[in-house]
């Protein structure tokens, strides 16, 4: 070989060596550190793409990839869409982390079934639901809810059969990790079945009427609740692998003489047995989020300082709690609030807006029969645990 071709050799393998590192994906670190002495789980990660160092010709939907640097192994993923302009600007992820430890993650830019498997999965999964006058349903894995719109309204005004006339927040108490939104309204109105019946996956037989249901609002003055109609508008933001989210917008409600405006941003995230609720409210500095009484025959928990009320109670063949935790400090107290009005008997916790007028809380449940709390203890253990990790959030540095 002369040395004219040994020249052209090396050449030519210096060429194919800078494309490989010019076609190498960009990896910035993430580091998620755990704080508490206990392990977390089913915590949320948010993280803003344009801190990424992601090539803007990749930053899509469904190509970002987080990968374990222990187990060089990519985990479930979901970009989303945080401000509405039609653009992904966050990455969400959920680490299982140790006790006082640190994990070190990965993020590239991939077309590969790894990065678009993220939007195979949608665990955590919301719509509206023209079929079935207007609800709004969603749920995850463990919890389902739903909500009622202005057809359901206009019906009880009218006087037809069927409406509901409620700002409550209903429970679907499923028993499965699977989706059954859409299963259980085709079972209720497209066969002889119904999903006040337990064929093995939960069923509907909570009752919210015109209660709080599971965290609905009112405003307090003086000895009296008032509350709102049933949402007005609707717009989903996103479903997804990690969580699912969306807007209700209420007509203005009149509360003993003040008006009041109410927009409800919702979200549920994946191994969460609470929703999310970012509330923006106008004409009050307050406002009280309830959990239904029923017949008043359940147990009251309250953590004061943690900032969290609970009401476990019998429920046919089964028992549930549900609960409502209030970040911040931001619960002023709480409230039984008995009265012979059908309905209207609630356990509220009083809410202080932050400062940009909105009130933050979580509410949500736990139905005994589905195996994921077995008693009253249990529960508010979970609500404890929930708090406090509230109050301790993973820390998370980009390297």
């Amino acid at each position: 070989m002369n040395s004219k071709q040994l020249a052209f050799i090396c050449l030519t393998g210096l060429f194919f060596m800078g494309c490989a590192e010019k076609e190498a994906p960009v990896r910035k670190k993430i580091v998620v550190s755990n704080t508490m002495d206990t392990n977390r789980e089913f915590e949320t990660v948010s993280i803003p793409i344009d801190s990424l160092d992601i090539d803007a010709t990749d930053d899509k939907k469904g190509r970002i990839v987080i990968i374990d640097d222990a187990t060089q192994k990519p985990i479930l993923s979901q970009t989303i869409d945080s401000d509405g302009d039609g653009t992904d600007d966050m990455v969400l992820f959920q680490p299982e982390i140790k006790a006082t430890s640190e994990m070190v993650f990965s993020v590239s830019s991939s077309d590969s079934t790894a990065a678009t498997a993220n939007d195979s999965v949608t665990r955590c999964y919301s719509r509206f639901v023209p079929e079935r006058t207007d609800d709004y349903a969603w749920e995850n894995d463990r919890v389902a809810f739903r909500t009622y719109g202005p057809t359901a309204q206009k019906m009880v005004e009218d006087d037809v059969k069927g409406g509901t006339l409620s700002s409550g927040i209903d429970a679907w108490l499923k028993r499965v990790d699977y989706p059954i939104i859409n299963k259980w309204y085709k079972k209720e109105l497209e066969t002889d079945g119904s999903y006040h019946e337990d064929d093995g996956e939960g069923l509907d037989s909570f009752h919210v009427g015109s209660s709080r249901g599971v965290g609905g609002i009112a405003s307090k003055d003086g000895d009296t609740y008032s509350i709102s109609k049933n949402f007005t508008a609707w717009k989903r933001l996103y479903n997804g692998p990690i969580r699912t989210s969306f807007i209700l917008t209420y007509a203005d409600w009149d509360a003993a003489g003040k008006q009041i405006s109410e927009e409800k941003h919702i979200s549920l995230d994946y191994g969460s047995n609470l929703s999310k609720f970012e509330i923006s409210i106008k004409g009050t500095d307050t406002i009280s989020a309830g959990l239904a009484l029923h017949e008043n025959e359940g147990t009251i928990g309250v953590g004061g300082e943690e900032g969290w009320i609970s009401y476990w109670e019998p429920h046919f063949d089964s028992e549930i709690g549900t609960g409502i935790v209030v970040p911040n400090g931001h619960m002023l107290g709480h409230e039984k609030y008995e009265t012979e009005e059908t309905d209207r008997s609630n356990l509220y916790a009083h809410i202080k807006l932050n400062e940009d007028g909105k009130a933050v809380y979580y509410a949500g449940f736990g139905w005994k029969k589905s195996a994921q709390f077995m008693n009253r203890t249990e529960w508010e253990n979970y609500l404890e645990a929930f708090s406090e990790k509230l109050k301790n959030p993973l820390v998370v540095e980009m390297r």
